[in-house]
């Protein structure tokens, strides 16, 4: 049995839904692959994840903020600091990231000063990647090739760490230049 059309909108709201009650988001990576196509499961599963984490950043910004306060703890400190510091470019760091809670960063993130349209667009962007990873990921799961989830984390992972590199040297050069 078919969904037709609606089937899409219909995953992207269950994706989306779903995203804000902190169901893990690489099982609808994987799902979005094998149903629809690498390459539409991708797409829906980019504007599901996109619609959560923009749903989860204004629940927390309007209407639960001191829930959001107390289930992130200490890590709500140093999110706020490197948005501070960084402000869009912070936000695309954590989305290139695979070892950052995903659920969690979409509400701590709607605490921060980031503006609304800078953490949609950061984050759209910043989750293709690994996105498409997840979807590419599932269809070929489905045929049978696991490798290719273990080679798309490792992926996501080095990107993540590129990501940081920069940021990395510039914090020891300034530790350098502080001793001497």
């Amino acid at each position: 049995m078919s969904a037709g059309a609606l089937g899409p909108l219909l995953y992207i709201a269950i994706y989306a839904a779903a995203t804000t009650l902190f169901v893990p988001g690489a099982l609808f990576g994987l799902a979005g692959g094998v149903l629809f196509g690498p390459v539409w499961g991708t797409v829906w599963n980019l504007a599901g994840a996109t619609i959560g984490a923009a749903l989860s950043f204004l629940i927390a910004r309007y209407l639960a903020a001191d829930w959001v306060a107390r289930r992130a703890g200490g890590f709500l400190q140093r999110l706020i600091a490197g948005v501070e510091a960084e402000g869009w470019r912070f936000v695309a760091v954590t989305r290139l990231a695979p070892f950052v809670p995903f659920n969690l960063l979409n509400y701590a993130l709607g605490l921060t000063r980031i503006r609304f349209d800078q953490y949609v667009v950061a984050s759209l962007v910043c989750m293709a990647p690994g996105t498409a990873a997840l979807g590419f990921a599932g269809r070929e799961a489905l045929a049978g090739q696991t490798s290719a989830i273990q080679n798309s984390l490792l992926a996501l992972g080095l990107l993540a760490l590129l990501a940081f590199l920069p940021r990395f040297v510039r914090r020891l050069r300034a530790r350098a230049a502080d001793r001497a």
